[in-house]
């Protein structure tokens, strides 16, 4: 078994980058510049080589001047990293605006390509959820995506979503002239397991998911972490609950973003390598509980 800093997940990739590494490090509400630059000091310290961030985070900028002196440091080029951005809900639209916010992202984050760009909402703002001018608005920002992914050539090298369900997944897939994302980044852990609809929509397409909220996130983190099931099972292996979490959404191949801004739980949520066991996994796969941590993109039309 390879460790986990050396594991990849195939894309289902149009030209450009044809893999994601498995683990990767969280931006999402770390916003501070000074944060920015010791959190990332000691995530790419300890390995880490995929940054998730996007336009609404607030924190490209802060991400640009922390490379600048990261790279050097620990002897790393633009090319060894892995950066990921998304598509603000407000820039949905036509061609024009699409572009303009994919170069803010670039010039925000000092880059002239992004390994990954997604649609960060199914929901465009300022829209009631239930307005069919969603479905339109997204579908719009997809053809400009496409376009500015070029098979590769372009400076978005893979393109993806994020919040997807079942449901908006399915209406994309039903235009032959959409190509598939390559990831769809979503909630997904112990209490919130997605449905087998969902799974069957995303592994017939080849599309790798990438789960947020692993260790509850949100108002929920504690939660799951001193959930009975994950804390036996992380005596048994005398590990963390978080690397409990970690692990289990790895084995369901799911890829992984863990965040935190305390220097020995980044590098314990890096430290993966433990296999959980079939009954390990089946224990975790049975807990009753189901809870949602982050907003619901179901109501979305």
């Amino acid at each position: 078994m390879l460790p986990v800093s050396k594991t990849f997940l195939p894309l289902n990739t149009h030209g450009g980058s044809n893999k994601i590494p498995i683990i990767g490090f969280g931006t999402y509400t770390i916003y501070d510049r000074k944060n920015i630059l010791d959190v990332l000091d000691v995530a790419l310290g300890a390995g880490y080589r995929l940054i998730d961030t996007a336009a609404v985070y607030r924190n490209e900028e802060y991400i640009k001047e922390a490379l600048a002196v990261l790279l050097p440091k620990y002897h790393l080029k633009r090319e060894d990293l892995f950066i990921t951005s998304k598509l603000a809900p407000r820039d949905y639209g036509d061609e024009k605006q699409v572009t303009a916010a994919v170069q803010s992202s670039l010039d925000n984050l000092g880059t002239n390509y992004l390994d990954l760009y997604l649609i960060h909402w199914p929901g465009a703002s300022h829209i009631d959820a239930k307005s069919p001018e969603n479905s339109k608005l997204r579908n719009l920002a997809w053809k400009a995506l496409m376009k500015l992914h070029d098979n590769g050539k372009g400076p978005l090298k893979n393109i993806g979503v994020s919040n997807y369900t079942a449901r908006h997944l399915k209406e994309m897939l039903a235009d032959p002239f959409n190509i598939v994302p390559a990831v769809n980044q979503i909630e997904f852990h112990p209490y919130f397991q997605q449905s087998s609809e969902f799974h069957d929509i995303c592994q017939k397409a080849q599309i790798v998911l990438q789960a947020y909220c692993s260790l509850g996130g949100f108002a929920g983190k504690r939660l799951l972490l001193n959930d009975k099931v994950i804390k036996r099972i992380a005596k048994k292996h005398s590990i963390y609950p978080a690397q409990v979490l970690l692990r289990w959404a790895i084995q369901r191949n799911y890829a992984i973003i863990p965040k935190s801004i305390t220097p020995e739980r980044i590098k314990i949520n890096f430290d993966v390598d433990i296999e959980l066991s079939k009954d390990d996994l089946n224990d975790i796969n049975n807990i009753k509980h189901v809870e949602k941590f982050g907003w619901d993109p179901q109501f979305i039309a």
